[in-house]
């Protein structure tokens, strides 16, 4: 049913509802929140657990579980942290865990075991923040509320408490720019597509994969209302977005006296105007967004804003005083609220923390563990309190691995250091539902007391990863730690190497999205010993999808990297002019990827079918299903147009190994780019150049058919990937 709307200005179609959302603060979580989530996560054994709220411990948010079999007591300061403590202990005692990606519960016995010395930790920050900015992207820009109850839930788990919450901030902008001179129709066109938004929000661009129709914002918005809902009632902070400037086309001319900055480009894109922050103008917004916002979703205690996000113009404004406005606008409506704000390239600018009351900014640092000339927090951004952060995958890379040693060196030196500003952690990859390892080893810095020796942690992770002590878990995982998780920065990278599979197809080529490594960071040989393995681990521990979606990822892995190897061979080929090995060598590349696509078929988190068919649920019509899927489908394709794909750079910037990807157009561009050179071979002339825009762009607007169901045995498919290594 569609949500009740509000006449302003007269009958608006498309206008959320803007009743006051009647809801606890953060914080304050009715009894009963953690028992519901962990009803939801075991069903069999949630009746075995007692829930009690206690005071912070000093300020800071602690647990404690004990108990005898089958009846276990779990304390802790918010239905989030008692949750935190729980899942602790089944880690650790238990030997099960749930994760966004794969988990282990099904050999819990009967009764829960019983605790023996008391599971207990207090966090060593007080903000545990999760998400990228892109995450609504390219994450999942169509997931329903079955999908967020369980992330959030899984969240939660992991002992967050602040979370970065972007859907439904479209209903906000809609709401509030029809308050100030445009129409329905007007502010939708200049809504992007879901997909899309996280960029428009970022104010880097609009428009593109819109407009978004009246249907499509009241389900966003209803959906937006649940999650913040669920945060609250866990104790947990809804992180929304502030005001700080981003105005539709032409703002300036239909409001007289205001004054607008164009800011340029973006990767191909026409970036949004700013309004002067320091104009009555903006205040006037300002406070209409912050109202309709409140009236949709409720009070928040942090707001996330990024003034001149990558390459932002400020012409003639101060830096300093356009921030004081923002600020003065942000406390005006909220008073005690926390500036959020990314650590990102250049990003703040000193002028930024100089100007604003620091002790209620919180950078989020997302470059500690890329660049090895970041030293000096404390100095960079003048004693602002900030998290210590993370982004080990852009563009949602399917590619395994972080920089582990990084985050557990520099975490305890950087937080116990004297005069630290460092107040928290930031788990920020750009697509959130991969690499559980790391996301349990980073949100464990905020609840360890002590630095975290790898050796040990990766050696418990595989004991809880599959439910049991196995010598071929230990010895996989030990080769995983030494090569995806054993990377540094001292290269400057925080991520690994994509897969060739997924680039553009050249001999040369060494990367698949412009600004991902151009090889592979540690020893690939050393990292296939890790698949035989897995493969060897005992039979009763093979049945999680815990194993399923590790062995997905460590075949996957090996084949990924078997490009790395295989591409200048067939290079040296075809400059040698060898017809018949270069066609040999060839087809050894296109069987690989033949592997590679029925490995990812067997997981269903690696089907494209289920990416688009979640993005046709949401639309109201025929048409409007065809736009929402091309919306979802170019992101991680050529992600805009033509401009921004090649002269932007974005062209698979998000590629993934998918099942539906990589045999559609993945093999399609590889296929169209061999024969090509196999006719200049033949016709001893040089290759025509293939318009890759084109073809990549038929494609998405007619992707072949992609299966929305997980199909094979990923045991024996990867056996046959390790008798092939």
């Amino acid at each position: 049913m569609p949500i009740a709307r509000r006449t302003i200005l007269g009958a608006l179609a498309g206008t959320a509802a803007l009743g006051t959302v009647g809801v606890p603060s953060a914080g304050a979580a009715p009894a009963g929140a953690a028992a519901s989530a962990l009803a939801r996560l075991l069903p069999r054994h949630h009746d075995q657990v007692t829930f009690r709220t206690v005071p912070r411990r000093n300020g800071h948010d602690a647990f404690r579980v004990s108990g005898t079999a089958g009846r276990i007591t779990v304390e802790g300061t918010t239905a989030a942290v008692q949750l935190t403590g729980f899942h602790h202990y089944l880690r650790r005692v238990a030997h099960a865990h749930v994760s966004w990606r794969g988990e282990q519960t099904a050999l819990l016995p009967a009764r829960l075991p019983a605790v023996g010395e008391p599971v207990a930790a207090t966090a060593n920050v007080a903000h545990r923040f999760v998400f990228n900015d892109t995450n609504d992207g390219y994450t999942g820009p169509y997931h329903d509320w079955d999908y967020w109850e369980r992330e959030l839930d899984v969240l939660a788990l992991h002992g967050f408490n602040e979370v970065l919450v972007y859907i439904g901030a479209d209903a906000v902008y809609h709401r509030t720019f029809i308050e100030h001179g445009y129409s329905d129709a007007e502010v939708r066109a200049w809504v992007p597509g879901p997909a899309h938004q996280p960029w428009w929000l970022m104010q880097n661009m609009a428009s593109f994969g819109g407009p978004v129709s009246p249907e499509l914002l009241d389900r966003r918005t209803a959906l937006a209302r649940k999650i913040v809902r669920r945060l609250r009632e866990l104790g947990m902070t809804p992180v929304l977005p502030g005001y700080f400037g981003t105005v539709p086309p032409g703002y300036a001319e239909r409001n007289k006296g205001a004054r607008t900055i164009p800011q340029g480009g973006w990767c191909g894109f026409d970036r949004p105007d700013w309004l002067d922050p320091r104009t009555p103008h903006f205040a006037a917004v300002a406070r209409t967004f912050y109202r309709v916002q409140q009236e949709l979703y409720g009070a928040s205690t942090m707001y996330k804003m990024d003034l001149l996000h990558e390459g932002g113009s400020p012409g003639d404004v101060p830096v300093g005083a356009a921030a004081k406005a923002v600020e003065k606008a942000l406390r005006a409506a909220h008073p005690d609220a926390v500036w959020a704000i990314l650590g990102w390239q250049h990003n703040p600018r000193r002028e930024i923390v100089d100007a604003v009351d620091r002790s209620r900014m919180l950078v989020l640092d997302g470059i500690p563990d890329r660049f090895p000339k970041i030293t000096d927090r404390e100095r960079d951004w003048g004693g602002t309190p900030y998290a210590f952060g993370t982004i080990w995958n852009f563009g949602g890379h399917t590619a395994l691995g972080a920089n582990a040693p990084e985050w557990v060196s520099l975490y305890e030196r950087w937080r116990t250091k004297p005069g630290s500003a460092l107040r928290g952690i930031a788990v920020m990859p750009e697509a959130a539902d991969n690499d559980p390892a790391a996301l349990a080893l980073f949100s464990d810095l905020a609840w360890t007391s002590g630095p975290v020796d790898l050796g040990t942690w990766f050696g418990q992770w595989a004991v809880t990863r599959y439910g049991a002590a196995d010598a071929g878990a230990a010895r996989a995982w030990d080769a995983l730690r030494r090569t995806a998780y054993g990377t540094g920065r001292a290269d400057s990278w925080s991520e690994q190497a994509d897969g060739l599979f997924g680039a553009r197809p050249d001999l040369a080529v060494d990367h698949a999205a412009s600004w991902s490594p151009r090889q592979l960071r540690y020893d690939a040989a050393e990292f296939e010993a890790a698949l035989p393995a897995l493969l060897s681990v005992a039979p009763p521990l093979r049945a999680s999808s815990a194993y399923r979606a590790d062995l997905v990822d460590v075949a996957r892995q090996c084949v990924a990297n078997r490009g790395r190897l295989l591409l200048p061979r067939v290079k040296a080929a075809y400059d040698e002019g060898d017809r018949e090995r270069f066609g040999d060598l060839t087809r050894q590349w296109l069987d690989w990827m033949d592997l590679l696509e029925r490995i990812v078929a067997t997981d269903d988190r690696h089907l494209l079918g289920r990416w688009l068919s979640a993005a046709r649920a949401w639309g109201s019509s025929d048409a409007e299903r065809d736009r929402l899927q091309a919306d979802a489908l170019t992101l991680l394709t050529v992600w805009g147009p033509r401009h921004a794909a090649d002269a932007g750079k974005l062209h698979d910037y998000a590629n993934r190994e998918w099942a539906g990807l990589v045999g559609g157009l993945y093999r399609l561009r590889w296929q169209t780019y061999f024969t090509e050179l196999e006719t200049a071979l033949d016709e001893d002339r040089a290759p025509h150049p293939v318009d890759w825009f084109a073809l990549e762009d038929r494609w998405t607007h007619n992707p072949t058919e992609t299966r929305t169901r997980p199909t094979g045995d990923i045991v024996r498919i990867a056996r046959t990937v390790a008798s092939r290594l």
